[in-house]
């Protein structure tokens, strides 16, 4: 392919090419350029390309022509373009990309994940809707409750179809393959191709062209690898000392646990620091991304859910605070860094016991990292996080709701007695509820049924909706205060700048439960 090739020669229409110009989007990558003239013209396309290689754009582009130039007006409750996605962030990534495109051609989209109430979700498909940008679990909760039909589909799209393989969802996924039309045109994008992808494949592409415009291990090119070999006790300060350092960073965690309890470490320490698992509630989610995407924040403590399709800008250093199980999500997990032809850095960190696992790891993923054995003050870690060390305060996380939705309720009052069954879950303390009543309502703290001082409080919090109930709890601790939001999603967390890296200004952490995201 020519180094010149621009959008227009690719066949992208004109008023798109506008829109990316302004966006400062001029020349296709690789998997742009081997796949838009194929899926412009309409054909299957089966594209493999690394996380961070322009996938987005090479299935919008051929979508949303499609469908300005198929001018079929819209249906409530009938999409004229399905794309999934395995996460809610992903999937807000997608649409957030698409919506000036759309906006130029006269095109609307919805998302659909679960996490936060649906009706808003409903709403939009009964108005109409051009595309739905969706995780697979909610749209079959909707689908069977007859709120969108998918037999007007022109298009489908899987996004980042590996990792929904990975999540388990493609039993859903070919539930919700199979209610689109089968003469619909069908694009499938993944990082990776196996066994697993070739069943979608087979049963839903006809005759796909291939396209595979980086190979698996594309992007260790560009990434300088280290192993810190470290101590237990030399473990959390060398991280400490890295993600200190000006510029942002993203440090990898197995378990929600260890996320969450990092993040805090860091917070404690002074190190502004924000958590992404599959606890969180999807407000939560949210805020902790758009701080780290401001600024506000420098660190992204993540499990797994972050390594796949999350775009983030100039992120210098990844840390494995874990090493993972497998290659795949070590290459996954590092592609984070050396985004777009940047260079990056990735720091694995590894424990006396961890050396074979490790070594194992590097070689499948077919690299050769730099071995050093290190602890804090090692000249090494300046080398690879240069700049001075700040520990000028952390993020503090205050009481938040253990629920996501929309809506309010508060349930306070004054007089009589009665009893306040606010539901405080988490870990914090009592739900302490003052004044009153039978406040229905759920927010975040440790258990509290007690006696309130008052009468009947009257706000109701209900699924999907928010609510605040206060009142004297039987246990001791931090008050149990919500604004809660969602169904599903374990704990919100809210943040706000501590004045130093104090632990104790660090609050008790939420709960760790919830269903798995959707």
């Amino acid at each position: 392919m020519s180094t010149d090739t621009n959008f227009a020669v690719l066949g992208v229409p004109a008023d798109l090419v506008t829109i990316l110009d302004g966006l400062g989007i001029t020349t296709p990558t690789p998997i742009q350029a081997a796949t838009l003239p194929d899926s412009l013209a309409g054909r299957d396309v089966l594209g493999r390309g690394r996380t961070g290689s322009g996938k987005t754009y090479a299935f919008l582009l051929p979508l949303l022509t499609r469908l300005s130039q198929s001018r079929r007006s819209r249906l409530a409750r009938r999409p004229r373009a399905l794309i999934l996605a395995p996460t809610r962030e992903l999937v807000t990534q997608i649409d957030t990309a698409m919506a000036p495109l759309a906006k130029a051609l006269g095109l609307n989209s919805q998302t659909i994940f679960g996490g936060v109430g649906q009706n808003p979700q409903v709403q939009g498909l009964r108005n109409g809707v051009d595309v739905i940008v969706a995780c697979p679990g909610r749209l079959e909760d909707l689908m069977q409750q007859g709120h969108v039909n998918l037999d007007s589909v022109e298009v489908t799209i899987l996004d980042e179809a590996d990792h929904m393989a990975d999540l388990g969802f493609l039993p859903g996924v070919r539930r919700i393959m199979e209610k689109t039309p089968r003469n619909g045109q069908r694009l499938l994008f993944s990082a990776t191709l196996d066994g697993a992808i070739n069943v979608l494949v087979n049963k839903f592409l006809h005759q796909p062209v291939t396209h595979e415009a980086d190979s698996a291990q594309s992007p260790v090119s560009t990434m300088s690898h280290h192993v810190l070999h470290v101590d237990n006790g030399s473990h959390l300060p060398v991280i400490l000392d890295l993600t200190a350092a000006p510029g942002r960073k993203v440090v990898f965690t197995r378990t929600k646990h260890r996320a969450k309890k990092l993040a805090k470490q860091l917070n404690a320490s002074g190190v502004p620091a924000v958590e992404l698992h599959g606890n969180l509630s999807q407000g939560a989610r949210t805020r902790n991304m758009d701080d780290f995407h401001s600024g506000r924040a420098q660190t992204l403590v993540a499990t797994d859910i972050a390594a796949r399709g999350i775009h983030v800008d100039d992120v210098a250093l990844v840390i494995h605070a874990d090493p993972p199980v497998e290659h795949k999500a070590y290459l996954h997990r590092s592609g984070r860094t050396a985004r777009a032809g940047n260079d990056g850095i990735v720091v694995t960190m590894m424990l006396d016991e961890q050396v074979r696992d490790v070594r194992d790891l590097t070689r499948k993923a077919g690299i050769k990292p730099t071995t050093t054995r290190v602890q804090l003050g090692h000249p090494l870690l300046t080398e690879l996080a240069p700049g001075d060390r700040s520990y000028a305060g952390g993020l503090v996380r205050e009481d938040a709701p253990a629920r996501s939705g929309s809506g309010s309720g508060s349930n306070s009052a004054s007089g009589g007695s009665g009893r306040a069954r606010g539901r405080a879950r988490g870990q914090g303390g009592s739900g302490a509820a003052t004044g009153g009543g039978r406040g229905a309502g759920r927010g975040a703290g440790e258990g509290a049924r007690g006696p309130g001082a008052g009468g009947r409080g009257s706000g109701r919090g209900r699924s999907g909706q928010s609510g605040e109930g206060q009142g004297g709890g039987r246990r001791s601790g931090g008050a149990g205060n919500g604004g809660g939001s969602g169904r599903r999603g374990g704990s919100s967390t809210v943040y706000s700048t501590s004045s130093g890296g104090s632990a104790a200004a660090f609050s008790a952490g939420t709960r760790a439960g919830g269903r798995r995201s959707r």
